[in-house]
């Protein structure tokens, strides 16, 4: 028995040891999961990165010294330069010696400039072609005030790591500098200098012992290639690609042919029958994507190419004409393809046909003028026909890439990307036509790409053959008209001008981009993108004019003295367009403070001088209108044509080289692409925005027309309920209690729930603008199904007010309050008004003119009227 004992607790006590054993090892192996570092995840490519492999895709391809013939080529700015980045302290290797020497020194003079490699400059300057100038700022207040307004300390961030690892470029040279500013940001923004800029209302200043300076009051313009020319694309010159060596690209038997044969614009004859030239017009390596960003296949076929193509580019040491970026000249023409005539016709084809069938419209251009006008006749009679120096804003907005190597769309949506714009009628050099010349201001997140967040000619942003979209995805600039936004005004002295203004504050927008405030990113998120932030300025443009015209008398007194004057009636116009985009930009009523921090640190009046940026979601839906670039560009260009503005679709689907990979996809509102199957209209994302837009409170005019309208209401339905007999003074018998108790049931129902879903959810939102007819026809629908729903719920959910339900009486009230609830809602767009008139005629039917009665609602003798649920049972 001892021993069978001791073996026993051995044998508990070995357990015993090897459960301990068993614990503490699996406490190492978490131990060793948790401390041991992990390695870091493998940091993706850049798109960039894979392209600059190139060597056409690198400055250093093309050499400083090159004078085409004028006739052929002209330069695509006055001034055009490589921007480069001071050395901190180190030497440059990309700097003469000389003047890597007077780095250090000029780092100390001026707070921010950067050096420019001249290629090319005004007559007057020829000597400083070839050569590296110092570009700075001009002295003027104005001028000196903006650049020390977005001077930043870079520091970078956790966040900003990450989303290195994840690919995107980052100004990398720019991290731990101290006071960056705008020239700095742009020429810091990749890791090579490789940013080509054109520069307006250069100042120079001469300077003996050391390099000139180029003063500017102007930020520079981002632009592809130093020449640009204007040919037709013949075909394939096969003899002239056995002559070069092969890039990366030619060596893989499917890259598409390099070099064709043009044939240059002759401006005499205004026919392609001039110079006769080969161009190299190279094929892109494939991006991280598997898509390469452009392709010249087939690019002789392309129907854009009807009236040619302009190129740009330079000529490489072998003396070719390497093609950087390429324009279809019947895209800035002014000719269009189609006029809408009226708001109608103009309302349906912004919401429903400038993105129509965009899979089918592969290669194309098209261009629709819209006219504005309450009816055809009235549109036709508006005489409208561009001019030169004529501008017009430009809202840009890009779609989805589809086909075998399509991008996913997230969450049943395809974002795209917004921005603002400005383009000018110019008389163009080679052709002396008039055509548009459209520059974008593209407040846009660090990405893959290295696009710079900043001014940008379309050639550089859209026909860049390494980054632009004009290849890979469908693409609708609208062009908008409206002289009370683009002229200036003069008051007394004191010169106001919106454009101005909406610029500064884009500009100001784009060099905090740049440096994400500070951090070295700026990244896409619900409550801060390319499409909130672009607005973000418009609003803080619309404050800024508010806040001018409140403070200085000056103009007070002289729109006072001058009631019928053209720039009164004209700023008239403007003051009710910018009510309106703000009632846009802020749908709930919610200013964002974010957005108001900002907008008082431009303006000086706020003691905290820093920027802010919310990544807050919730901070996004208070601006939700501008949340998603498709709904902000369709809402834009609604309410400037209801304000009378003419606008000018240019609308680009994949146009150049054929890529048979790739199909465009239009971009969508949120949850666009959950549609019915038999319609495919996109049903999720059409009710969620009725739903959002309904939200908004109203203003205090809505109030006053809602409580005007229920009082008129009460004037007809009063008289005939008790002409009738059935309405009668009758006072609910209960404590205050259960009138509380009902008050806030019949809100929710039926006031808020029926409302929400004969009103809101069937009818299209006022702001949305469609036609007058479509909506009448949608307004006569929800009300024939007010009226049904109450004797069809008396049959089934409710029968105990079967009888009043199908009284003729309270059904002819009935439609009569649906009329009035629609007409409220037509006017002021808010379930809150709707759902108020609603719960004002059902509660004081129910508490005081026997609606309890006739719904069988009044409490027993033998018991309490708390006990009721009078709420739950009223409909009306």
């Amino acid at each position: 028995m001892a021993l069978r004992s001791i073996k026993q607790k051995l044998y508990q006590s070995g357990k015993y040891r090897l459960g301990v054993f068993v614990l503490l090892a699996a406490l190492a192996a978490i131990a060793c999961l948790l401390l041991v570092p992990k390695p870091k995840p493998a940091i993706q490519a850049t798109d960039y990165a894979i392209h600059s492999q190139l060597s056409f895709n690198q400055p250093q391809f093309y050499p400083p010294s090159q004078k085409p013939p004028t006739a052929l080529y002209q330069p695509v700015g006055e001034w055009v330069g490589r921007l480069i980045l001071p050395s901190q302290g180190l030497s440059d290797p990309k700097l003469p010696d000389d003047q890597q020497s007077l780095d250090q020194a000029n780092n100390a003079s001026a707070s921010d400039w950067v050096w420019l490699e001249v290629q090319h400059a005004p007559s007057e300057a020829q000597s400083l072609v070839r050569k590296v100038v110092r570009l700075e700022w001009s002295p003027q207040l104005e001028v000196q005030a903006y650049v020390r307004a977005v001077t930043q300390n870079v520091s970078f961030t956790a966040r900003t790591e990450t989303s290195k690892q994840q690919g995107n470029i980052h100004p990398d040279r720019l991290n731990g500098h101290k006071d960056v500013g705008p020239l700095q940001s742009l020429a810091g923004a990749r890791p090579n200098d490789d940013v080509i800029v054109t520069l307006k209302d250069v100042t120079v200043v001469p300077a003996s012992d050391s390099p000139s300076i180029l003063q500017i009051s102007q930020e520079p313009v981002l632009a592809t290639g130093r020449l640009y020319g204007l040919v037709k694309i013949l075909g394939v010159d096969d003899q002239a690609a056995k002559q070069v060596a092969p890039s990366l690209c030619q060596k893989s038997p499917t890259c598409a042919h390099e070099f064709f044969r043009v044939q240059h614009y002759n401006p005499a004859s205004k026919k392609f029958d001039g110079v006769l030239e080969t161009v190299r017009i190279p094929q892109q390596l494939a991006g991280r994507s598997g898509i390469a960003p452009s392709t010249p296949r087939h690019i002789e076929t392309s129907p854009a190419g009807k009236a040619g193509w302009y190129i740009y580019g330079a000529k490489s040491a072998e003396g070719v004409f390497v093609v950087q970026a390429i324009q279809p000249r019947s895209l800035v023409q002014l000719q269009s393809d189609r006029v809408v005539l009226g708001h109608p016709a103009g309302l349906t084809y912004i919401n429903q046909q400038n993105w129509q069938k965009v899979e089918t419209q592969k290669g194309t251009v098209r261009k629709v003028l819209v006219k504005p006008g309450s009816t055809v006749t009235k549109a036709k009679a508006r005489p409208f026909k561009w001019k030169l120096g004529d501008r017009a804003i430009v809202l840009h907005t890009f779609g989805g890439i589809g086909g075998r190597k399509a991008e996913a769309a997230l969450g049943y949506t395809v974002t795209g990307h917004f921005s603002y714009g400005l383009a000018e009628v110019v008389r163009e050099p080679l052709t002396q036509e008039l055509q548009f010349d459209v520059q974008y201001q593209q407040v846009y997140a660090h990405n893959p790409n290295a696009i710079i967040s900043g001014t940008t000619t379309w050639p550089n942003y859209m026909g860049n053959l390494q980054w632009g979209w004009l290849g890979t995805r469908p693409v609708s600039d609208v062009l908008v008209k409206f002289d009370p936004v683009l002229r200036d005004y003069g008051f007394g002295g004191i010169t106001l001008s919106p454009l101005r203004e909406f610029q500064q504050q884009l500009q100001v927008m784009m060099a905090r981009y740049r440096v994400g405030d500070g951090t070295g990113s700026a990244t896409v998120t619900p409550a801060t993108s390319c499409v909130q932030d672009s607005n973000q300025a418009l609003y803080a443009t619309i404050l800024h004019i508010k806040q001018q015209v409140s403070s200085t008398p000056v103009i007070q007194s002289w729109l006072a003295a001058h009631p019928k004057d053209e720039q009164t009636l004209r700023f008239q116009q403007l003051v009710s367009l910018a009510k309106d985009l703000e009632q846009r930009l802020i749908p709930l009523g919610i200013l964002r403070s974010d957005w108001q921090q900002n907008a008082t640190v431009l303006a000086g009046t706020n003691s905290q001088p820093d920027f802010t940026s919310s990544r807050d979601p919730l901070a996004g839906l208070t601006s939700w209108r501008t949340m998603i670039p498709r709904q902000a560009q369709d809402e834009l260009a609604n309410l400037f044509l209801q304000h009378g503005a003419q606008l000018w679709f240019l609308r680009t689907n994949q146009v150049g080289g054929w890529n048979p990979d790739i199909v465009p996809v239009a971009p969508t509102a949120l949850l666009g692409q959950l549609t019915v199957p038999v319609a495919k209209a996109p049903i999720a994302s059409i009710l969620l925005n009725r739903v959002l837009s309904a939200l908004n409170p109203s203003d205090l005019r809505g109030w006053i027309i809602t409580v005007g309208l229920l009082f008129l209401y009460g004037a007809i339905a009063l008289p005939l309920g008790f002409a009738s007999g059935f309405l009668q003074i009758n006072l609910w018998p209960a404590n205050w209690l259960s009138y509380c108790l009902l008050a806030l049931r019949a809100l929710l129902t039926p006031a808020l729930l029926e409302e929400l879903g004969f009103r809101v959810l069937l009818l299209p939102h006022p702001t949305v603008g469609v036609a007058w007819y479509i909506w009448g026809g949608w307004a006569v629908l929800s009300l024939l199904l007010f009226i049904l729903y109450h004797p069809l719920n008396g049959k089934t959910l409710y029968k105990a007010g079967a009888i009043t339900f199908l009284n003729p009486i309270f059904l002819a009230l009935t439609g009569l309050l649906g009329v009035t609830c629609t007409v409220v809602y037509a006017v002021t767009g808010s379930l809150w008004t709707i759902a108020f008139v609603h719960w004002v005629v059902v509660v004081v039917w129910l508490i005081a003119l026997g609606g309890h009665q006739k719904l069988s609602l009044a409490p027993s003798p033998s018991s309490k009227p708390s006990t009721s649920t009078p709420g739950k049972r009223s409909h009306l």
